[in-house]
């Protein structure tokens, strides 16, 4: 193989269409481009985003961020968070009442959820309303001497997950 006899591969490189070039062409006189309009003229192109002078939607969509409702009371704790609650609160028990006067979670928050990451160093109990754990989590209090109680909204009753 020299480099004088390299060719590219057959059919990867297209031939240019050939415009003005008679009627027998198929894209003589108007070159493809059709009969009037802003497209057909020269330098006649609308800008990207251009939406026929409907309202584009770059400027319908609202400037600032979007908030979901649902993280206004939603929140997630890592395990590592909790061992705040023994050091400083000398707390055992872990529920709503306890990680909002701790200052992890935010006043409005009425859903928590417990999540693997880090260690705990304490062995605790976690148990209330609003109070969910994730299965590592759960495996990892429980490996520390801890606890996991389940008081659900619609069973009214305390039930061991």
């Amino acid at each position: 193989m020299q480099l004088n006899t390299l060719k590219p591969v057959r059919g990867s490189r297209k031939k240019k269409k050939r415009l003005g070039r008679g009627i027998g062409s198929g894209s003589g006189k108007t070159c493809g481009r059709g009969h009037k309009g802003q497209k057909s003229r020269s330098g006649g192109r609308v800008k990207p985003g251009f939406e026929g002078g409907q309202m584009p939607l770059q400027r319908r969509l609202p400037k600032f961020g979007f908030t979901s409702r649902v993280s206004l009371f939603r929140q997630e704790v890592p395990v590592y968070a909790l061992n705040v609650l023994v050091r400083e609160l000398q707390v055992d028990t872990v529920n709503l009442e306890v990680l909002k006067k701790a200052g992890l979670i935010r006043k409005t928050t009425r859903y928590v959820k417990i999540i693997l990451s880090g260690e705990l160093a304490y062995p605790l109990t976690i148990k209330g309303v609003g109070v969910r754990v994730t299965k590592g989590a759960k495996a990892h209090i429980e490996s520390k001497g801890g606890k996991v109680e389940y008081m659900d909204n619609q069973l009214k009753k305390t039930e061991a997950v």
